[in-house]
């Protein structure tokens, strides 16, 4: 790339995932308002789903989130009835997250997001694969470069 072309911003790498985030994002409205549920409180969820239970801590760096904006979401969540949280008995500084029936029983109904997600992205599924392979060592490269500083 020439010098005229760099300070570009279609150009920009972190541009077009930010705008593609954005899109993303978007699409996954509609489908989480059937649940009452914003994209992050769904990503949380996802975590949940996996592992079952989880300090704030642990979600926090699964979701590459810091606790000043967790908390008020998961005290969100709460609210909604889809988690509990609870300090842990052994150590009162780890607070424990932990689904209830109702964040238990929409993980059922959920199960159309990522097909539905999936198919609007318009890649067929080897390159969809491949592109989230990509943006995992992508992700995987920053996080270690950012940890070094």
């Amino acid at each position: 790339m020439n010098k005229d072309q760099v300070l570009k911003l279609d150009n920009q790498l972190c541009f077009a995932i930010y705008a593609c985030s954005r899109e993303i994002t978007a699409l996954y409205r509609p489908l989480l308002d059937r649940f009452g549920i914003t994209y992050p409180q769904y990503l949380a969820l996802l975590v949940l789903w996996e592992d079952g239970t989880s300090t704030v801590k642990q979600l926090g760096e699964r979701l590459y989130l810091d606790s000043g904006t967790l908390t008020p979401m998961l005290k969100r969540m709460e609210s909604l009835g889809l988690v509990t949280r609870q300090r842990a008995q052994d150590d009162e500084r780890k607070v424990m997250v932990n689904l209830t029936d109702k964040g238990k029983a929409l993980e059922k109904e959920a199960y159309c997001v990522p097909e539905t997600l999936a198919a609007g992205s318009g890649l067929s599924k080897q390159q969809f694969e491949e592109l989230l392979s990509q943006f995992k060592q992508l992700r995987d490269h920053v996080h270690e470069q950012n940890r070094k500083r």
